[in-house]
């Protein structure tokens, strides 16, 4: 999509923006603040594991005293730490990529037909691998990542009454 600048010279959003500070037009209805490099850039930036959450449900599952795995071992979805021995796993999401709906994130505004497909896949996705977990005879437990911001002593004692006890007792 080509655009006017100040002086009616026409622009591609794609191409390199000399002036910075003046946003660039992408796609219609669409002002980003970034280049398309600079935006790229951002989100290439975005871990999927080693994020403040999953450090921070780390440091309370070592302080109870537990021994875990990282990785998944192969397991369906990736799990962010594995108690193979007991046979659980526990999941670190974002609110924002595993669409919790805590209101601690923003919905997206633009590029709807993008994000809202994108979102849901993920949902879609988690359930898919809940459920194969479960069929396997894991036990999942998922910590949102606004628990990491409220009160950590209670999602302490979640997190061990989820690793303490079996599917029986519960």
């Amino acid at each position: 999509m080509k655009t006017s600048t100040p002086n009616n010279r026409p622009r591609t959003s794609s191409g390199p923006r000399k002036n910075a500070a003046q946003p660039a037009l992408g796609e219609v209805g669409r002002l980003d603040p970034l280049s398309p490099e600079e935006r790229s850039e951002r989100m290439r930036r975005i871990k999927s594991s080693g994020t403040k959450p999953e450090l921070i449900v780390r440091k309370l599952v070592r302080e109870l005293g537990f021994r875990y795995r990282l990785g998944g071992l192969g397991l369906p979805g990736k799990p962010d730490l594995v108690f193979k021995s007991r046979k659980k796993v526990i999941f670190v999401h974002g609110c924002f990529w595993h669409q919790h709906g805590c209101g601690h994130y923003k919905q997206p505004r633009t590029r709807l037909d993008f994000w809202l497909p994108k979102l849901r896949a993920n949902v879609e996705r988690d359930k898919r691998v809940r459920d194969l977990l479960r069929s396997l005879g894991w036990e999942v437990l998922v910590v949102w990542e606004c628990e990491t911001r409220g009160d950590l002593e209670k999602l302490k004692k979640r997190i061990r009454d989820f690793i303490e006890t079996s599917d029986d007792d519960r």
